[in-house]
């Protein structure tokens, strides 16, 4: 072990001996955790943002929810959508509609039976404007009726209908290949009709009553979230007695307490890799995960006035060196993305048409915009989220490239995610770092959402009539090699237009502890916790 090791899991002892004991906090509830057995504990890297599983945009949060909601639908360890809540479902000749058999005997948490209307409630529920879903317009916007209830000009959801206590019948508004995967977002959980707010976010612990394998035990913002497990659960009781994930911020801090075995599970921070894959006693509890998502630099012309001129993005995008920063800076840990749509994802390529490092070019292309070495440039600025360390330091180091390339000067801004995400949601970022993860596996899930003009994850009012035509008729074909040509041509044009610069694929790296066994797995992250066990 390292001096550096040890000093790092000192000064942890030290921070917990000198936390308030009596107060329920951290240190009271870390140290608990090492006595208890069938408790499987895995820290959470941010405060959840939401308890509604109507809201949640982020992965963090995704993970520790789908713990405790289900929908219709979701996805197994073959990346295949299958039935949950539903038993099964019929699409119609024309592809528009969906009848789904509930499940019988499906319980909520609080003892009601699940049924049809629960079904229907839960969908209209997500859609109310009260509710303030920034995402069930984008994942269930294609039934027919949800917009207008976002939009207020409708209470009910008329593509929804319920013929009887265990049918529900779904009407989109034209044939969508993606549609179940799509589907098996969080925002459409079923909730109890009578067990949850209607009209205000669910905000505590004894609101949060879903269908799945964990009920919400406590929630101590900042601090802690215990889950136990849902013994009447109708897939079968989980393995493990409950789960508990301690908010820990900080990447060292929670390092230190998988080596002190507070924790049986801990994401890495990429720089730690090294150090592990040296250490005889950690390096077999390696492993590594490729994610469907994409690492990008975004530029926003509706905040940015001089983003709107095309020559100024382009210029921008040749000035940054990705292989620099993927292969030298990370540590080739990640993969250079040479487009937006990801490994694993149906159309990914190995190459689209990304613009090329090509610094005097660059500079041609802003001395012809009228700013010759980068003279009359203002200063931007340049976003990225807190708690990622390699968030940072890509932001970083494309500051620095910007300035030494374009003598573009930027002014780095790091925001709390839940801040962050609100303000990218405001589309009021002017320049940033993000990362787009699959949430089904076709490439409407990239192209459409991020280069249409009527894509949801489109937020800073990119409009391009060809990318429209393209994506408009790609959206709605059956699939075939036709069809992923439209969205590779849309991609490509998006592309040139640099209003996206894609960075890198990710590949996550965990510790996984030998007293854990039964993890599910798919390519988009661990599946609820249904047959994880722990020694």
């Amino acid at each position: 072990m390292t001096i550096k090791t040890l000093l790092a899991i000192s000064a942890f002892a030290l921070l917990l001996s000198g936390c308030n004991s009596g107060g329920g906090g951290f240190s009271k509830n870390a140290a608990s955790t090492q006595q208890k057995v069938g408790i499987f504990r895995y820290p959470i890297p941010t405060n959840p943002t939401t308890l509604d599983p109507a809201t949640v945009e982020d992965g963090d949060t995704i993970d520790m929810l789908q713990q405790v909601y289900e929908g219709l639908v979701a996805w197994n360890d073959k990346n295949e959508v299958i039935p949950m809540l539903a038993e099964k479902w019929v699409i119609g000749p024309d592809g528009t509609t969906y009848t789904f058999t509930l499940r019988k005997g499906v319980k909520f948490h609080n003892g009601k039976e699940m049924d049809s209307a629960d079904v229907k409630w839960s969908l209209e529920r997500a859609a109310n404007p009260a509710i303030k879903s920034a995402v069930a317009g984008a994942y269930m916007g294609d039934i027919v009726g949800v917009k207008d209830v976002v939009d207020g000009k409708a209470k009910e959801i008329t593509g929804i209908t319920t013929p009887d206590k265990y049918t529900v019948v779904i009407k989109i508004d034209k044939p969508r290949p993606y549609f179940l995967g799509k589907f098996t977002y969080l925002c459409a959980a079923i909730l109890p009709k009578d067990g949850v707010p209607a009209m205000a976010n669910i905000a505590k612990a004894p609101e949060m009553v879903g269908t799945g394998p964990f009920t919400v035990q406590e929630f101590v913002p900042e601090q802690v979230v215990r889950l136990k497990a849902f013994k009447d659960y109708h897939g079968g009781a989980p393995k493990v007695d409950g789960i508990e994930r301690p908010v820990v911020k900080d990447g060292v801090t929670r390092l230190a307490m998988y080596r002190t075995g507070e924790v049986d599970l801990v994401a890495l921070e990429r720089q730690d890799v090294a150090g592990i894959k040296a250490d005889p006693a950690l390096k077999d509890q390696l492993r590594f995960f490729d994610r469907p998502a994409v690492h990008y630099v975004g530029l926003n012309p509706q905040k940015t006035p001089l983003f709107r001129d095309r020559r100024i993005r382009r210029a921008i995008a040749m000035a940054i060196d990705k292989d620099q920063l993927v292969n030298k800076l990370l540590d080739g840990q990640n993969t250079l993305a040479n487009g937006v749509i990801p490994p694993g994802v149906m159309g990914h390529r190995d190459k689209a048409a990304v613009l090329p490092y090509d610094v005097a070019g660059a500079k041609k292309i802003l001395a012809d915009a009228g700013y010759p070495d980068g003279k009359g440039l203002p200063t931007i600025e340049l976003w990225c989220r807190d708690g990622r360390p390699d968030v940072k330091l890509v932001t970083e180091a494309v500051s620095t490239q910007l300035a030494k390339n374009l003598n573009l000067k930027t002014k780095i801004v790091i925001k709390e995610w839940g801040a962050y995400l609100e303000a990218r949601n405001r589309s009021d970022i002017p320049f940033f770092h993000m990362r787009w993860a699959a949430d089904y596996l076709d490439p409407e899930n990239f192209v459409s959402f991020f280069f249409a003009s009527y894509g949801p994850e489109n937020r800073i009012g990119y409009a391009n009539p060809a990318v429209d035509a393209l994506t408009s008729r790609a959206d709605v074909m059956s699939n075939g090699e036709e069809r992923l040509s439209l969205y590779h041509q849309a991609e490509d044009i998006a592309l040139q237009d640099a209003v996206i610069i894609p960075i890198y694929f990710q590949r996550d790296a965990e510790l996984i502890s030998p007293r854990v066994s039964g993890l599910r797995e798919s390519i988009f992250g661990h599946l609820p916790h249904t047959t994880t066990a722990v020694k």
